[in-house]
């Protein structure tokens, strides 16, 4: 009995030894961040649909929202009209010049037949020549009618580019009156409500991804040599119940510039004026919470 007494008492002080290895020996410590965006609106007008609340989890690019577009659809019904009456000036060039083809095929027909009289003396070298003189006054008709409708089309044409550009801006702008989120994360703040006025720029809603969390750690100029990117890490996290959490972590980001230690930070070496920020990211169980504490063990 009094052997298993004391081998008890020697699983317990190992047990509090290694939890205060955990709480009293850390590398580093900081406070954990996650990547947050604030949405802003992209459009003017009256909300008409903003389906949020604060702690909801959104999806990266799904619609939660929409600003009024009336005047938009109106406009880009507009537009289109305008397109169809410009397109409808716009000239079929090989119909156009038919004609005028194939009065001069006709010429040539011609000539060639008062070609072969005039070799039997049958036709006078003026009526052979009055056919040429014919044909190409018709070629620069040909010439000149060609030119004229080309020069219409590429007025169209331009014309007509001009309003699918409009058209296109007015699409941009309905797309943009959607309001949806850029990162798949939780809603943090909420700052606008369905039925208020909104004007490009104005904040709606704050957005975070806290499934995938960074700690920002502080480490001293003797600890920076035995770091390096995408090293892996143990990050402990106190659990409420006297307890430590553990986590594997990987650093992401080490920064070039010493800064000065920062006051709510605690380093190992508390002599240290300046440190190094470094970012270690972690994959959050639930538990993590953006501003929590955490301990580095490298």
């Amino acid at each position: 009995m009094k052997t298993t007494k004391l081998t008890i008492i020697a699983l317990a002080l190992i047990s509090l030894a290694s939890c205060g290895k955990n709480k009293g020996n850390a590398d580093a410590s900081g406070n954990f961040e996650a990547t947050e965006v604030i949405v802003s609106s992209q459009a003017n007008g009256q909300i008409m649909a903003l389906n949020i609340i604060e702690g909801q989890t959104v999806e990266m690019n799904k619609p939660v929202g929409y600003i009024d577009t009336t005047q938009l659809h109106l406009k880009r019904i507009q537009l289109q009209a305008s397109l169809k009456a410009i397109d409808s000036r716009f000239y079929d060039v090989s119909k156009q010049i038919a004609a005028t083809n194939q009065q001069i095929t006709k010429q040539k027909t011609e000539l060639q037949r008062f070609e072969n009289l005039l070799q039997s003396n049958a036709a006078t070298q003026k009526q052979v020549d009055d056919i040429n003189a014919q044909i190409i006054i018709l070629q620069k008709q040909l010439a000149a009618q060609t030119e004229t409708l080309e020069n219409n089309n590429r007025s169209v044409s331009g014309e007509s580019a001009a309003l699918v550009a409009q058209i296109k801006q007015i699409e941009d702008l309905i797309s943009k009156s959607i309001i949806s989120s850029p990162i798949s994360g939780t809603v943090l703040s909420k700052y606008a409500e369905q039925g208020e006025i909104t004007m490009q720029g104005k904040a709606l809603f704050k957005v975070a991804d806290i499934n995938n969390m960074f700690l920002r750690a502080y480490i001293t100029s003797d600890q920076i040599a035995q770091l390096k990117l995408g090293q892996q890490v143990r990050v402990f996290v106190d659990s409420g119940n006297k307890n430590m959490n553990e986590y594997p972590g990987t650093i992401t980001w080490i920064s070039d510039k010493a800064e000065f230690t920062p006051k709510t930070i605690q380093t190992r070496n508390e002599r240290a004026n300046q440190v190094y920020a470094v970012k270690i990211a972690v994959k959050n169980d639930g538990f993590l919470k953006i501003g929590m504490y955490g301990e580095v063990h490298l």
